[in-house]
């Protein structure tokens, strides 16, 4: 028996007149570690009910003077992705059947196996989850304002990320961004700036490793018509004009060495040159530093320059340990995308949730804004799908794998939707093509999202 400790939170609200099955398939199920609540009557769940509860319902079919049927339509009419599970007797069994096309999860005929119940509910209670975490998502979503909408997520390392970007921006001091790319270290370096009393000023970011190193010192300082042969106008250098707001340095571990000095003598005299001038121009400059790794570690990093940025630093999570924020960003990304072109936001299945969390994201935040774009804009994919076609383009050394039960799954996933597009959506032709009991392709197809509607002629 699976100790199911995690289900803790959601509930099983178990229906049956009868007292004796009740009781004994209720203790089955704390006995499994579900917290279970009985009911006796139909009203009187009925009065308990309201939208957005965590649980399921477990009903008996044959009851009065409110049977499971009316039961199960007057619950899914208030929410119709709502878990129901039937207990039916043999003779209801096409009853339960046709159940199932109106909504029901899945049913049980008496007596029923006490381990298909717990594999039923454990099924039933993980689809609970993915939604009623859809909705605190969609609400967190959309009542994010400030500093909130821009990092967003409820991680405690973002959160503390965000408490630090506050009281940083107010010391406009320099402060260096460690963290794997693709993580957001631009984003925090413009929340440092637009947080900080500079915001009305030029943010200027530069990417260290882009910048050929014949060009560096023209790109920072800028230079007068003539200092060089393809010189022929004065140009202001980045430094220049980032002055009285924010430098962003990206990469920069990346720059040479020579660079490094004529940095820090500005940084220390809050002065420069411009190439082929002798006018020392006055500038007021912050600067926010980004690295993948500890500069005080690199052998190519001055010290001296690391030590007068190394005022303040921010480190960024890898996407892989913000655990929860994984399909929270991603419903972000999706609802930006529908957004810009129109539509709705489709909903995640529970396979696309499990692989969102299951999947490395060794691109981090950059990433999963990809795989969302995508999911958001081509009609019948998969999360799984996206990454695998991701995966063919790329060298085989660099991958994260998806684990194999998510390559199981979608390869299951693409046969079903194949015969259901085949089939035009009829769905007694893809039970024949398949050789599918109806129940549990109504169950798979809850699993994954298909709907054969999106499939009619």
């Amino acid at each position: 028996m699976e100790n199911n400790t995690q289900n803790n939170h959601i509930e099983i609200w178990l229906l049956d007149d009868d007292d004796i099955v009740r009781s004994t398939t209720a203790q089955w199920l704390r006995l499994s570690n579900y917290t279970v609540r009985e009911f006796q009557e139909g009203h009187e769940l009925l009065d308990h009910f309201r939208v957005g509860l965590p649980c399921i319902i477990v009903s008996d079919i044959r009851m009065a003077p409110l049977d499971g049927l009316t039961l199960m339509s007057h619950c899914l009419s208030q929410e119709h992705e709502l878990p129901f599970i039937l207990i039916t007797g043999h003779g209801d069994v096409d009853t339960a059947v046709n159940a199932l096309r109106d909504g029901a999860f899945d049913f049980l005929e008496k007596p029923f196996d006490p381990n298909r119940l717990l594999q039923t509910v454990e099924k039933a209670i993980q689809l609970r989850k993915v939604q009623l975490q859809h909705a605190n998502q969609s609400q967190y979503l959309g009542e994010l304002h400030g500093l909130e909408e821009t990092i967003i997520g409820q991680n405690e390392q973002i959160i503390r990320v965000r408490q630090q970007i506050r009281t940083f921006a107010s010391m406009d001091t320099h402060v260096i961004v460690y963290g794997k790319t693709g993580c957001g270290k631009e984003l925090v370096a413009k929340a440092l700036h637009d947080c900080s009393p500079r915001s009305t000023k030029p943010f200027v970011a530069i990417n260290c490793a882009a910048i050929p190193a014949d060009l560096f010192e023209s790109e920072l300082f800028g230079h007068e018509a003539g200092a060089f042969t393809s010189a022929n106008k004065q140009r202001v250098g980045k430094l220049e004009h980032a002055s009285g707001g924010t430098l962003f340095l990206d990469e920069i571990e990346s720059m040479p060495l020579a660079m490094q000095i004529k940095l820090l003598r500005v940084l220390q005299e809050n002065q420069l040159e411009r190439v082929g001038s002798n006018h020392t121009i006055q500038i007021d400059l912050r600067v926010v530093a980004a690295a993948k790794n500890d500069l005080q570690t690199l052998e190519n990093f001055r010290q001296d320059l690391f030590f007068r940025l190394n005022v303040s630093q921010i480190h960024l999570p890898d996407l892989h340990n913000r655990g929860a924020d994984i399909p929270l960003l991603f419903e972000h990304f999706c609802r930006m995308a529908v957004k810009e072109r129109g539509g709705d936001f489709k909903p995640l299945s529970p396979i696309d949730h499990e692989t969102l969390t299951l999947y490395g994201w060794p691109g981090n935040v950059r990433e999963l804004r990809n795989v969302a774009l995508r999911y958001a804009l081509e009609p019948n994919t998969s999360v799984a799908k996206i990454l695998a076609g991701y995966q063919a383009q790329d060298d085989i050394d660099t991958i994260t794998p998806l684990p194999l039960s998510v390559k199981v799954q979608e390869f299951e996933r693409s046969l079903i939707e194949a015969s259901i597009r085949q089939q035009k959506g009829n769905i007694q032709l893809v039970l024949e093509q398949l050789q599918l009991p109806r129940r549990t392709l109504n169950q798979k197809m809850q699993k994954y999202g298909l709907n054969r509607v999106d499939y009619l002629d």
